[in-house]
């Protein structure tokens, strides 16, 4: 492989949409959010209103927060076009520093791939983007439509398996149990998928998700969020 090859994706407008470590951060924060408004209801008291209006709560929470999340998931992909946009035009300005221009595209790069590259190969990439035209000001395309939609849905729907005991139990207390159990589920298999995409101990990585998950919950219910 080229370092050409190598390094595509960083000059490349397009993105992947919504990769694994997205989507792990998206269901994780919709799931928090959820749980946050079910360990709020007070099983002693609560009855058929109570139940519903937490329901109503939960559902209108999670539209709001993946509304949110999309909007800064479209500001955050215009604003990375534009970062690249700003990377090639100084490195086109500066075609006579060789070694600006080696820092600037070693910034850019992730510390390991940047530790493993030769002054020779920093060069070739800075060359291959002094060579570029200039790129298009940053705008909005439909891939980046469908991620922000993505978002929103990852949020939305993380509410439902947290939400569902509490429209079949008949006791709340009994439906508090079963959703808080879900939830903690969910957050294990949130942890142990990105375990195994990350070359972590999956069982370990699950059981860590599902601890810090119970412990933000509690401190954001303590904090009266």
């Amino acid at each position: 492989m080229t370092v050409a090859t190598a390094l595509k994706p960083w000059v490349d407008n397009r993105r992947r949409v919504l990769s694994p470590s997205e989507r792990f951060g998206e269901s994780v924060f919709g799931l928090i959010m959820v749980l946050t408004i079910t360990g709020s209801l007070s099983v002693a008291e609560a009855g058929h209103t109570e139940v519903r209006t937490m329901l109503i709560g939960a559902l209108g929470c999670n539209t709001a927060w993946g509304l949110v999340d999309a909007v800064m998931y479209l500001l955050g992909s215009l604003f990375a076009r534009g970062r690249n946009r700003a990377i090639v035009s100084a490195i086109r300005a500066r075609t006579t520093d060789a070694a600006q221009g080696r820092a600037l595209v070693a910034d850019e790069l992730p510390p390991l791939v940047a530790s493993v590259l030769r002054d020779s190969d920093l060069d070739f990439v800075r060359r291959k983007l002094a060579e570029m035209p200039e790129p298009p000001r940053p705008r909005l395309n439909g891939e980046d439509l469908f991620g922000a939609l993505g978002v929103f849905v990852l949020v939305f729907l993380s509410t439902f398996p947290v939400v569902l005991p509490f429209l079949f139990a008949s006791e709340p207390h009994l439906a508090l149990r079963l959703s808080n159990a879900v939830g903690v589920a969910l957050l294990f298999f949130c942890g142990f998928a990105m375990g195994r995409y990350g070359g972590l101990r999956p069982v370990l990585s699950g059981l860590v998700m599902a601890a810090i998950g119970a412990a933000l919950v509690a401190a954001t219910m303590a904090l009266g969020g």
